[in-house]
C-alpha cells in the first residue's frame, strides 16, 4: 500500500463542503479527467471522507474511477458499513485487483465486512489468501484481528550482512520495518533487533549478539485495548504477535493502535451516551433509532420510578410546597456527582492506572472528595435560602436551609460512591464499565438523591 509523499501544511487541504459541491459537479457532468486530476494527491483518508459524503451513486461512480492502487488505499479508510455497501456490486475482478494492493490486515477486514458469500467467492482469488484466510479466523477485537502478516523475520544463525539482505528481499511485501525477529531452530520467538542497532552493527556481528532477548509479545486472543495499553506502557512502535507455542503469528504496529485507540474512545463516549457503539453517520434513520430508543425507554422507566418516589411524598408537598422547588436542585447533583465520579474510574481502568481491585482505595478516597464538594456545595445553598428569605416570606428558613443542606451533602457522598464503585464491580464481572455512565447512574443517584431530600424533609423540616 503506497502513501503519499510529505507535505508541507500549507499546501494541505481538507475537505470542506465547497470541495464536496465542486467534485460531485465534475462526476455527475461525467468529467472523469478533471475528476481524477482533482483527487490524485488526496491522501487517501481525506479522499474517503469525500465519498462518504457524495450521494451514494455519485460516490460509487468516483470510487470506480479511481485507479486500483488508489481505491485500494481508500478502502482501508473507509467505515466498515459504507465499504461493504460500496463494493457489494463492485466487479469481481477489480475488487480482487484492490484488495491485492492492501496489507493482510486491511485485506481481513474489507473481506470482513463484504456479504459472506461475496467473500468467500473473492478469498481464494488474493495473492496472499491464506494469510487473509488465517487472520480471519481470529476475532476482529483480538490482537490477532488487529496483526498484520507482513513482518522480517530471520534465523538466530544469520549474520548483519544476511539480515541486512533479508530485509532487501522483502521490501516489496514489507514497506515499513521497525524491527527484526529472530527465530530459533523450532521457529520460536527468541529476539527482536531494531532496524537501527542493525544498521550500526558491523556486518559479521552475529545476529544472536545485539538482538534483545526479553521481548514484549502478546498472544492472538488478547484483547485489542489490552494491546493498546501494552504499546503506550512501554513505548512500543511494533510488536510481536505469538500462538500458544510461542510462534510468531503477525505484528501489530503504531498505525494499527491509534484506530483501537479511536475506536475504543468513540465506543465508550457512545456507551456513556447511551448510544449503541455500532452506530454510524451512514446509518438508516431505523437502524439508529433501534439503538437509542432501548435506552431512551430504560431512562423513562427510571424517570418513572423517580416520579413514584415523589408521588410517596405527596403529603410533604401538600405541607410545603416549597420543597418542590428543591427537587431539581437534588436530581441534578445527584446525576452530576455520580457522573463525574463514574467517568473518572472509567478512564482510569481504561488506561489501566486504576484497577478493579481498588475498590476499597478508590471509594475512602472518592468519599473524601465527595465530603469536601458536599459540605461547599452545602454551605453555599444553605447561604442562599437564608439569604433569599430576607428578600421572599419563607417558612422557618434555618429548618428549610438545614434540610436542603444536608440533603445535599448526602446526595453527593452516596451519588460518588456509586458513581465510582459501580465501574470497578462492572470490570470485575466483565462487563464493559462505560455503561455505568450512561443513564443506569444517572437515574439510580435521581431516584436516591430525591428519597433523601423527601425523607430529611419529612424529619427536619415539618
Amino acid at each position: 500500500m503506497t502513501h503519499p509523499e510529505s507535505t508541507q501544511p500549507e499546501e494541505l487541504r481538507t475537505p470542506d463542503a465547497e470541495l464536496v459541491e465542486a467534485l460531485q459537479e465534475l462526476v455527475q457532468h461525467g468529467e472523469r479527467d478533471l475528476t481524477l486530476a482533482a483527487v490524485i494527491d488526496m491522501f487517501p483518508a481525506d479522499l474517503a471522507q469525500i465519498l462518504m459524503r457524495l450521494p451514494e451513486e455519485t460516490g460509487q461512480q468516483l470510487f470506480h474511477w479511481l485507479s486500483d492502487e488508489q481505491a485500494g488505499d481508500v478502502l482501508a479508510e473507509l467505515k466498515d458499513a459504507f465499504r461493504g455497501d460500496l463494493l457489494e456490486d463492485a466487479p469481481r475482478e477489480r475488487l480482487t485487483a484492490m484488495l491485492d494492493e492492501l496489507d493482510t490486515d486491511d485485506a481481513a477486514d474489507v473481506i470482513a465486512d463484504l456479504p459472506e458469500a461475496l467473500g468467500q467467492e473473492i478469498l481464494p482469488t488474493l495473492k496472499e489468501h491464506e494469510e487473509v484466510e488465517e487472520l480471519l479466523q481470529y476475532d476482529e477485537e483480538s490482537a490477532g484481528g488487529i496483526m498484520g502478516a507482513e513482518y522480517v523475520a530471520v534465523p538466530q544463525n544469520m549474520t548483519v550482512s544476511e539480515a541486512t539482505e533479508e530485509v532487501r528481499r522483502n521490501a516489496e511485501t514489507v514497506e515499513v520495518v521497525y524491527a527484526l525477529f529472530v527465530l530459533d531452530e523450532d521457529e520460536k520467538l527468541a529476539g527482536v533487533v531494531s532496524l537501527r542497532r542493525l544498521l550500526l552493527s558491523p556486518a559479521d556481528t552475529p545476529i544472536t549478539e545485539i538482538m534483545k532477548k526479553d521481548v514484549i509479545s502478546v498472544p492472538t486472543n488478547l484483547d485489542q485495548e489490552e494491546v493498546a495499553l501494552i504499546m503506550e506502557k512501554y513505548n512500543l512502535v511494533s510488536l510481536p504477535v505469538v500462538d500458544p507455542e510461542n510462534r510468531l503469528a503477525g505484528r501489530i504496529t503504531i498505525d494499527d493502535i491509534v484506530d483501537v485507540i479511536r475506536d475504543e474512545a468513540e465506543e465508550d463516549m457512545m456507551k456513556m451516551s447511551g448510544v449503541r457503539s455500532f452506530e454510524e453517520p451512514t446509518d438508516s434513520v431505523l437502524h439508529i433509532v433501534a439503538g437509542r430508543l432501548p435506552w431512551l425507554l430504560a431512562g423513562l422507566i427510571g424517570a418513572g420510578l423517580a416520579a413514584l418516589v415523589i408521588g410517596l411524598f405527596h403529603h410533604v408537598l401538600e405541607k410545603a410546597i416549597l420543597l418542590a422547588a428543591f427537587i431539581p436542585i437534588v436530581m441534578a447533583t445527584a446525576g452530576n456527582a455520580g457522573i463525574q465520579s463514574s467517568a473518572i474510574a472509567v478512564q482510569g481502568l481504561a488506561t489501566g492506572d486504576v484497577w478493579s481491585t481498588d475498590i476499597s482505595k478508590r471509594l475512602g478516597k472518592e468519599l473524601m472528595v465527595a465530603l469536601l464538594n458536599g459540605v461547599v456545595a452545602a454551605c453555599v445553598l444553605g447561604v442562599s435560602i437564608i439569604l433569599l428569605s430576607q428578600i421572599y416570606d419563607l417558612t422557618r428558613p434555618v429548618e428549610l436551609a438545614s434540610t436542603a443542606a444536608l440533603s445535599l451533602v448526602l446526595v453527593i457522598v452516596l451519588a460518588t460512591c456509586v458513581g465510582a464503585s459501580t465501574p470497578l464491580l462492572l470490570e470485575r464481572l466483565k462487563i464493559d464499565p462505560a455503561i455505568a455512565t450512561g443513564p443506569f447512574i444517572t437515574t439510580s443517584n435521581d431516584i436516591m438523591g430525591i428519597l433523601i431530600f423527601f425523607l430529611l424533609a419529612d424529619w427536619i423540616y415539618l
